[in-house]
């Protein structure tokens, strides 16, 4: 059995350089007005596409606009909001526990460390590190699936990568300073120019002078 090639550090940096030239304004594609709906918007996303939550996000942001609010709704009020979105029965749940969390022991604040936002129902590594990123612009990268495909079609890491492990090595190669917006351009590289369909030499869908 033929051992895989990962690349260099330098290899993979260069890369990562060409698809941050693709994407040089990238950001994230989610509609949200604080952290707090920031973090419900995150959270709504799992599994779903960021344009499905964008559809439910204005009237949800409209009717929640605090966590006391939403802590105070009913499952059932929360769940006819986001029905539009995949696996809204459990995210409904978790949408009304976080809140009452954040008001009972947060004071309604969405807290900055990791630890305290993964302690959150429904929140982990990826949605704190949205959180971390966009919220707060605390240096972070968020593996999603685009991440996690681009990074291995281009044998940045491991074929049978855990997403802890692609966060940890594309924190090795990338400046810190980078970590935000890498993230974002890897993923709009995957949604727009090298799709889950695509099954070309990737290094065909890098376009770079």
């Amino acid at each position: 059995m033929t051992q895989e090639k990962i690349l260099t550090t330098k290899e993979a940096r260069k890369v990562l350089e060409c698809i941050n030239h693709m994407y040089p304004d990238a950001k994230g594609e989610l509609v949200w007005d604080n952290n707090f709906h920031l973090l419900c918007a995150v959270l709504m996303s799992a599994q779903t596409t960021d344009k499905m939550v964008n559809k439910v996000m204005p009237k949800f942001m409209a009717d929640y606009p605090e966590p006391k609010d939403l802590a105070q709704a009913t499952i059932g009020a929360i769940e006819k909001h986001i029905s539009q979105i995949g696996l809204y029965h459990s995210k409904a749940k978790h949408l009304k526990a976080t809140a009452e969390i954040l008001v009972t022991k947060y004071h309604s604040q969405i807290p900055q460390g990791k630890d305290k936002l993964i302690s959150l129902p429904g929140v982990g590594e990826k949605t704190a590190n949205v959180v971390l990123a966009e919220g707060f612009g605390i240096p972070a990268i968020a593996v999603d699936t685009h991440v996690s495909r681009i990074s291995k079609r281009f044998h940045i890491v491991p074929q049978d990568a855990k997403p802890l492990q692609v966060e940890k090595r594309l924190e090795e190669i990338l400046p810190r300073d980078e970590w935000i917006h890498t993230h974002h351009a890897m993923i709009l590289f995957g949604r727009y120019s090298m799709t889950a369909r695509d099954k070309n030499d990737p290094y065909s869908y890098l376009k770079c002078k």
